[in-house]
């Protein structure tokens, strides 16, 4: 869970490890996944049903073909998928995953949700058409990434406000208190105890650079739980893991909880895991992010160095061309020029030698 840390930075796009090959669907077309993926999709069918449509083949051949595959590709490093879109557009690619043969359980998809809104929660994948069925069958692979969901009681009784407040106004409803609210919430309520400790130190409310040195480096308690602010004024992020915990059900639950500061990840008790009975063990190796000194070659790529080093050639060369094209061409200019002007003396000497031809033959 150590990718977690990245999603506090600001862009939830992807956090590689070194042995984890990631692939980023920003607002993909949910008819289309990618095509390297299709590709060895297609051939692990082909390896499976050996050149017949697995379609046509029996139940048993296909589950000992997939069962084969499976084992042959234990040990080694997992695919993760992370998604971050609209909730539509995250039904239609788990649909499109799970009709692909993706959602058996070589596949790891987390989707990153941003304003811990209701539409990612509990019964997310249903719609009330033909394709529910399929769509909580997909879901069951899916894990959702968003804001800590506290259950704190003063929580609810903030939430049970906002919602009475947003009625009142005749605006639309939902079942979870966006996380604007809550963290404008907790600003306000930092900025008044920076604003008590500033005054109660003699200074006065127009000294802005000491109240806000007061919101840096320390810890308060928010709204929805412990609010924690590092030296550069950042919030560390703290999130949930949503997933289905009832295949038969459809049933959505927090399932764990990152807490930034500390960088812990705590597995809530009483929930039952969608990953069965065995236990599941986090890596501490892979929680060691990558420096300079221990490049990231996740997919064989080229280091940081090496591709500067490109761009860097490819610039000066398109520079180098550039200013050859440019003085060829102001050279050619300056050669014509030349060509034409001594052409022009050239006539003129010629006129002069006839008109002094005729003076002489004149008098003579």
């Amino acid at each position: 869970m150590s990718g977690l840390g990245a999603y506090r930075s600001g862009n939830p796009a992807c956090s590689r490890s070194a042995r984890t090959r990631l692939y980023c669907q920003w607002g993909a077309t949910p008819a289309k996944l990618p095509t390297t993926r299709r590709g060895e999709m297609e051939g692990e069918r082909g390896r499976a049903g050996r050149g017949a449509s697995p379609r046509l083949g029996t139940a048993g051949h296909l589950g000992a073909g997939r069962g084969r595959q499976r084992k042959r590709r234990q040990g080694a490093s997992g695919t993760v998928v992370i998604m971050c879109a609209s909730s539509d557009t995250i039904r239609g690619i788990m649909l499109a995953a799970h009709r692909h043969g993706m959602t058996s359980g070589d596949y790891a998809f987390f989707n990153i949700e941003l304003f811990n809104s209701s539409s990612y929660g509990d019964g997310s994948w249903k719609r009330g058409d033909k394709h529910d069925f399929e769509a909580k069958q997909a879901y069951s692979s899916l894990q959702t990434i968003t804001l800590l969901r506290t259950v704190k009681p003063e929580f609810e009784k903030f939430s049970m406000e906002v919602k009475s407040s947003v009625e009142k106004q005749g605006l639309s409803e939902e079942d979870y208190v966006n996380m604007f609210v809550e963290g404008f919430h907790d600003a306000i309520l930092l900025y008044v105890l920076a604003l008590h400790e500033v005054l109660r130190a003699g200074y006065s409310k127009k000294d802005g650079g000491k109240i806000i040195q007061q919101t840096w480096n320390r810890t308060f308690e928010g709204i929805a739980g412990q609010v924690s602010i590092d030296a550069n004024g950042d919030r560390y992020g703290d999130f949930s893991v949503i997933a289905m915990t009832d295949t038969e059900a459809g049933t959505q639950e927090v399932i764990g909880d990152y807490f930034g500061k500390e960088g812990r990840f705590e597995m809530r008790p009483n929930v039952k895991y969608p990953w069965g009975p065995l236990k599941l063990r986090i890596d501490e190796t892979r929680m060691v992010e990558h420096t300079n000194s221990s490049p990231c070659k996740a997919s064989g790529g080229l280091e940081e160095s090496a591709v500067t080093g490109i761009v860097v050639g490819a610039l000066l060369g398109a520079g180098l061309l550039m200013a050859f094209y440019f003085f060829r061409k102001k050279y050619r200019i300056t050669i014509e020029r030349r060509n034409q002007q001594e052409e022009s003396n050239v006539g003129k000497h010629r006129e002069l030698r006839e008109d002094s031809i005729r003076s002489h033959f004149s008098v003579a």
